[in-house]
């Protein structure tokens, strides 16, 4: 295990180990040290509305061991502050951290004043959390100049370290879009090279759930991305099992929706959300409409299982009548039927569609005539027919994107509603997609990644090989896409580079390469 993330876990307890390694940390919480700090997962917040924001902390003095705290309910109190040094307090209250929840807590804050940005902390007793700096979105009706915005996906504590995110912290977003992976539920304590990573360890219950959180949030650079702006959230698979579907997962296990419901509240107790239901819009002016939406918790079935297992698999499109059934959905007929109304209803200049996975055809082996080809049936190629709806649903829409992960690998795409035929006669290009790498998890190799961009014509990008995040900057009249990588995933002082970049023109589908 390398000594930076050995030594953040030996004194995770400590908030001077905190103080040295994460930004916007107080002198009031440096002088608030003692072996039972209870801030040591740090703060966040998250759903900004033009008035209102979500803020977020859970008690725990050693991240480590629940049995830090004891099971108790405590008050803290919190404040929120036009400035850092906070002399000029917004809003103030209190929060009851109680134990069946893990003493996590999240505070709606109303009243807020819209397009600022504002600071806040929680106090328990003399200690002080973490500051964290936070901002609401803008006026109705307003436009603003610019969003920048960072988006990442998938980040298995064993196989890196999260310098991604001390690079998205330093970039100083607007607004983080997490899509799916926040935690893998196996995976042992220590940091191995990925080639001797083991399934091992694995989360079944509500305490290991809670523990797998516990260990993520105890790294700095997570730490510092959630201190800089407000998140989005969705998840995807492994916050609860790999490649499971609402009913089943790969192993058919009996008691798979007790462990789906333990992983689900153990997923609330650690975000800044507002409501349990995930898919939400979220407006930043006229300037976009963010659907964040859930592909995970609605799904059908994945389609022509084998016999004997749940999860996915990888089919012929001729031997799977399913892929192409109309009754099956990626989202279930209420959030499809939402999201049909919110981008037929919106008036945003930009409509950022978030969600968890590729959406753009990747057939695995040369489709026979267009009429063929080997599709993953975890992704939306499984789900064929729902994404046909989805690409009529964005016709009428103004400016669709869709951010993607899940897929550890960097795409760009153009996405059709006939995705095997790449000319515009009646099949024009409906929407962009930029999907992203992953923060840590590891991908195919590059060769591979390159034949699959080949072999299907509406992938016109891809890159396997590096690991990181994305970097949009929207503006009126056009949006800027950067694949940001990092130089060596394991190494926690790595830097980043710009591996490509991208723009979309307002009223334009499609996108044009920049480098």
């Amino acid at each position: 295990m390398r000594d930076g993330r050995r030594l953040l876990l030996r004194t995770a307890a400590r908030v001077a180990a905190l103080a040295a390694a994460a930004p916007y940390l107080p002198a009031q919480a440096r002088s608030a040290v003692s072996d039972a700090y209870p801030f040591t997962l740090g703060v966040a917040s998250g759903a900004p509305l033009p008035d209102a924001i979500v803020l977020w902390t859970r008690l725990l003095p050693d991240p480590l061991n629940a049995a830090s705290i004891p099971p108790i309910a405590q008050q803290l109190r919190w404040e929120v502050a036009h400035d850092e040094a906070f002399t000029r307090v917004a809003a103030k209250g209190t929060a009851v951290a109680a134990p069946a929840l893990a003493h996590s807590v999240n505070v709606d804050v109303r009243g807020l004043a819209p397009g600022r940005w504002y600071w806040y902390r929680f106090m328990l007793g003399d200690a002080v959390s973490p500051v964290g700096r936070t901002r609401t979105a803008p006026a109705p009706g307003s436009m603003p100049d610019m969003l920048k915005l960072a988006v990442a996906s998938c980040q298995h504590w064993e196989f890196g370290h999260y310098a991604a995110h001390r690079h998205i912290a330093q970039a100083a977003p607007d607004l983080v879009a997490f899509l799916g992976d926040y935690i893998y539920e196996w995976g042992p304590y220590s940091l191995q090279h990925p080639a001797g990573a083991r399934r091992v360890d694995e989360s079944f219950t509500l305490a290991q759930y809670r523990a797998r959180y516990a260990q993520y949030k105890s790294d700095a650079n997570l730490q510092a991305a959630h201190h800089a702006a407000p998140w989005l959230v969705t998840w995807d698979d492994h916050e609860v099992a790999n490649d499971y579907s609402p009913t089943r997962d790969e192993l058919l296990s009996p008691d798979f929706a007790q462990r789906r419901e333990a992983a689900y509240q153990a997923y609330f107790e650690h975000q800044p959300l507002r409501t349990q239901r995930l898919y939400q819009r979220y407006d930043w002016g006229q300037l976009a409409r963010f659907h964040v939406l859930d592909t995970r918790r609605y799904r059908s079935v994945h389609a022509c299982q084998a016999a004997g297992r749940g999860g996915s698999s990888s089919v012929h499109r001729s031997a799977c009548a399913a892929l192409a059934d109309p009754r099956r959905s990626m989202l279930g007929g209420e959030q499809e039927a939402w999201l049909a109304q919110g981008l037929k209803e919106s008036t945003a200049r930009w409509n950022i569609i978030a969600q968890q996975t590729l959406m753009a055809q990747m057939s695995q082996v040369p489709p026979a005539n267009g009429k063929d080809g080997r599709f993953w049936t975890d992704g939306w190629d499984g789900y064929q027919a729902a994404r046909a709806r989805l690409m009529d649903a964005m016709r009428g829409a103004r400016n669709p994107l869709v951010l993607s992960g899940d897929v550890h690998t960097f795409f760009a795409a153009e996405l059709r509603r006939d995705p095997a035929r790449a000319d515009s006669a009646g099949n024009p290009v409906i929407a962009t997609e930029f999907c992203g790498t992953s923060i840590t998890s590891s991908s195919r190799p590059q060769a591979r990644t390159q034949q699959y961009v080949d072999m299907n014509p509406g992938l016109r990008f891809g890159r396997s090989d590096r690991r990181g995040f994305m970097l949009l900057e929207l503006r009126p009249d056009r949006a800027a896409m950067a694949f940001q990588a990092l130089d060596e995933v394991r190494d926690p002082r790595s830097g980043l580079s710009t591996l490509a970049s991208f723009t979309v023109a307002d009223g334009i589908a499609g996108l044009r390469m920049t480098k």
